[in-house]
C-alpha cells in the first residue's frame, strides 16, 4: 500500500512537470517566432570583407555597450560565432548565424544579408552561394576505413 502511494505521487509529480515543460516550451516557441519575424523585416544585403571569424566572449568581441547591456548574463559568458568585416570604411563585430559560421570565408569579399549586427546568410560576391568546406576525418576514423577496406568489408575507392 505504502508503495502504491509513493508511485502515485512520483506520477502526480512527473505529470505536473511534463505540463509546465510543454506550456514554457509552447512560450518560448512564440518568442522566438517573433524574433525571427523582426529579423526578416530588417534585413538588408551588404558587400563586405571579411577580415576575421572566432567563437568568442560577448565582452571580448568588441560588441556595442547597448548589446551587452541588452544581452542576458548567461548569453554574456557564452561563446559566440563573431565575424569581423570591413564594411565600406568602417571595420565591425558582427554576430554570425551559427549554422552557417563555418561556411563563412575568411578574406574574401562576400555579399551577407544582415539584420542590425546579425549577419543571416553570406553569398560570393557574384551571388554564388559559397560551400562548407569539407571536415577533416579524425585519426580512427581514417583508421577504421583503411582497416575496412583491408578486410575487404568496403569497396575500394
Amino acid at each position: 500500500m505504502k508503495v502504491a502511494t509513493v508511485l502515485l505521487i512520483i506520477l502526480a509529480v512527473l505529470v505536473i512537470l511534463l505540463v509546465v515543460l510543454y506550456f514554457l516550451g509552447k512560450k518560448a516557441q512564440k518568442r522566438q517566432n517573433e524574433q525571427q519575424q523582426q529579423i526578416d523585416a530588417m534585413k538588408q544585403t551588404v558587400s563586405m570583407l571579411i577580415i576575421d571569424k572566432k567563437r568568442m566572449k560577448m565582452k571580448d568581441a568588441g560588441l556595442p555597450q547597448a548589446v551587452m547591456a541588452q544581452a542576458p548574463k548567461l548569453m554574456r559568458r557564452a561563446k559566440l560565432p563573431i565575424v569581423k568585416a570591413k564594411v565600406g570604411p568602417q571595420i565591425v563585430s558582427l554576430v554570425c548565424e551559427e549554422k552557417i559560421f563555418d561556411s563563412v570565408p575568411v578574406k574574401k569579399e562576400v555579399k551577407a544579408v544582415v539584420s542590425g549586427i546579425y549577419i543571416t546568410d553570406v553569398k560570393g560576391l557574384h551571388g554564388k552561394p559559397i560551400a562548407a568546406p569539407a571536415k577533416k576525418k579524425g585519426f580512427f576514423k581514417r583508421a577504421l576505413e583503411n582497416a575496412q577496406e583491408k578486410a575487404g568489408a568496403k569497396p575500394v575507392k
